[in-house]
């Protein structure tokens, strides 16, 4: 059940017909597991907290380092040097104390990726490597959990959501993190953020969209991102959607 004062703080929510009492009630009986307390964790966290979202696993090993700041907002100028779950625990609890934080202090592999995975609802992948965006897609895929995931560049980034199990409006099966990117990329030849710098705004505007999708897959509503990949260039304003397949 819904507390008096969070039927006042989610009154906005409330209102909305696809929304109402039940969806509230499923946004906070709902169990996100986050990929990150970074550029893109930070305002998916923010946004999922403050949507009522009941549990959010955190899983990050990262200290707040300068750096940072420009683009991850969960945390400030006095957190530096401390661990990110503890600066992110703080920044959340303040924001939506109703909201309880699940850290995971550790480096997601292969190998504990789908114990992870399957204590959770949904996923949402917000790292910066390839190596652990296979290892999340292949566990969320085995253990039929949606996964929304986004990846950015200096000025532009991409965003869709992975449901390889479910049937298509074409009667064709969804396509995985696999068929979206059958090999990752030779070593040293995608710059790291360090390398190539980023626009820090541009994680707010792609970590903003992911908790949209996070939202619309736990409520049921709207149109899913499953078979699509939304582009963003930055320097154009500009979005464009591509349909990939198995």
């Amino acid at each position: 059940m819904l507390a008096p004062d969070e039927i006042e703080r989610y009154a906005r929510h409330i209102v909305l017909p696809e929304v109402g009492g039940p969806g509230q009630q499923r946004l906070k009986a709902a169990r996100v597991l986050v990929l990150g307390a970074g550029g893109l964790g930070s305002p998916l966290l923010l946004y999922l907290a403050a949507a009522g979202v009941g549990t959010l696993g955190v899983v990050e090993d990262d200290e707040v380092a300068l750096s940072n700041l420009h683009r991850q907002v969960l945390h400030g100028t006095g957190d530096i040097g401390t661990p990110k779950l503890d600066s992110a625990a703080a920044a959340l609890d303040r924001l939506n104390p109703h909201v309880t934080l699940v850290p995971h202090s550790l480096r997601l592999t292969a190998e504990n990726a789908g114990d992870l995975v399957a204590a959770y609802d949904i996923v949402a992948d917000g790292s910066d490597n390839f190596a652990t965006r296979y290892a999340l897609a292949d566990a969320c895929e085995a253990h039929r959990k949606s996964l929304v995931t986004a990846a950015l560049g200096r000025f532009d980034a991409s965003l869709t959501t992975l449901k390889p199990w479910v049937t298509l409006p074409d009667g064709t099966l969804a396509p995985g993190y696999r068929d979206l990117f059958p090999e990752p990329p030779a070593e040293g030849t995608v710059p790291t953020c360090a390398e190539a710098g980023i626009l820090g705004a541009l994680a707010g505007v792609m970590g903003t969209l992911m908790a949209m999708e996070v939202l619309k897959e736990i409520l049921g509503i709207g149109e899913g991102m499953a078979g699509r990949l939304l582009l963003y260039d930055g320097l154009r304003c500009r979005f464009e959607e591509l349909a990939y397949r198995r």
